[in-house]
């Protein structure tokens, strides 16, 4: 899920003619990004947010199929037919460390605001338009693909299907919202508190004849302990590799031992179809494996900072955080081009519409990878001046 605006700009660096072809434009667009960082920028931090970015990305275009059938198009996921392949999902599964730096930025942010007497409100607006801003582009154009589409006939399946699969995601920028409003209440709050709220409400839903709806409370309380965590680390805590070790060791201890004795699925993304998805909403065994994913990225920080000391490595983290809420937002939209434009051929192609059931499908979905990352470069060229701030409005801090 996508990280906040940056709060840096990289003057120029979309850069003008320059001998030496490629590389000469590599050289120089790294040596504007180099000079346009402030010296004290945290790039570890910046590199995280890229990672879980790719994760994210990563992870949607490798579990979601758009199955041709019967003239219509449904979503597919290949965990339901190949559960083996669970582990994958553990890798591309990082919404939990969108919500440490998330957390760790806006706790530094609010302290940093209230010695320069900056409002609450004033901080706040700042720091949702910068998160909602990029939105209203993506509503807007699939409001309208919506109703153009089913004025032409298409099937109502398809449409629900297809808007579905691009708006269902943002139900994470509600929560970090709502998490990033309650910075000053939750910014000395414990972990431990929502983790035992989380592993309350699972006891009591999947207790005999628990109500369903009380797992929606970790909806809040989930990703709060991330969000903590991330406060916690802004306070000065969990700066040393023993905290990182001891994050990742015990969330990892926890979460297999919920897999293996309790019952909890393996794949810590949604499968249609499945029982129980440690996703909505989500489980004890998805907030668990997210602390051991936190404290993988304290462990990586230090690594991290001393790659990005190379200005060609740190221009590419640099523009993916400039563009994260465009990649976020239209990451969708680019796979599904693909696979509308593949439909032009007159049959379902293999990887793209076909029934995601052995490996093949999996080696034929890597093979389209590079022409979804394509399509996704034309949505950044036309939805990414939407991160910008407004004329006139300053640059984010």
């Amino acid at each position: 899920m996508p990280p906040e605006a940056v709060p840096y700009s990289a003057p120029g660096a979309v850069p003008g003619p320059v001998s030496g072809g490629v590389p000469g434009v590599v050289s120089e667009l790294s040596r504007r990004v180099e000079s346009a960082t402030p010296a004290g920028r945290d790039r570890g931090l910046d590199a995280l947010r890229a990672l879980a970015i790719g994760g994210v990305v990563l992870g949607h275009w490798l579990v979601t199929a758009l199955v041709l059938d019967s003239g219509a198009l449904r979503v597919a996921s290949p965990l339901r037919n190949m559960p083996y392949l669970a582990p994958a999902s553990w890798i591309f599964q990082t919404m939990a460390v969108f919500f440490l730096v998330g957390g760790q930025l806006a706790a530094r942010s609010h302290a940093s605001a209230r010695t320069r007497d900056v409002t609450y409100r004033r901080w706040l607006g700042a720091r949702l338009a910068r998160l909602f801003r990029p939105v209203t582009a993506v509503l807007t154009v699939w409001t309208l693909a919506a109703a153009v589409m089913l004025a032409l006939g298409a099937d109502l399946a398809t449409v629900y299907a297809l808007a579905k699969l691009v708006w269902s995601p943002l139900w994470f920028l509600l929560v970090f919202a709502a998490l990033t409003a309650l910075t000053p209440l939750v910014a000395r709050l414990h972990p431990a508190w929502p983790l035992a709220t989380v592993a309350l409400a699972d006891l009591v839903r999947f207790g005999p004849g628990g109500p369903a709806w009380i797992g929606w409370v970790n909806l809040a309380a989930g990703w709060l302990v991330p969000y903590c965590l991330g406060a916690a680390w802004a306070r000065g805590s969990l700066r040393s590799r023993a905290a990182g070790w001891a994050s990742l060791l015990g969330g990892a201890a926890a979460t297999a031992a919920l897999v293996l004795w309790a019952g909890y699925p393996a794949s810590m993304v949604g499968v249609p179809g499945a029982p129980v998805s440690n996703q909505s909403p989500p489980t004890l065994a998805a907030v668990t494996f997210g602390l051991a994913q936190c404290g993988a990225a304290l462990l990586l920080l230090g690594p991290l900072r001393r790659a990005l000391s190379r200005p060609a490595a740190w221009a590419v983290v640099a523009l993916a955080n400039l563009s994260a809420m465009t990649i976020f937002l239209w990451h969708q939209t680019a796979m599904i081009m693909v696979s509308a434009l593949g439909l032009l051929t007159g049959r379902a192609l293999p990887g793209l519409h076909t029934v995601p059931d052995g490996p093949g499908w999996v080696l034929a979905r890597l093979a389209w990878l590079p022409a979804f990352a394509l399509a996704l470069l034309v949505c950044l060229a036309a939805f990414h001046a939407r991160e910008r701030p407004p004329r006139g409005g300053g640059q984010p801090r």
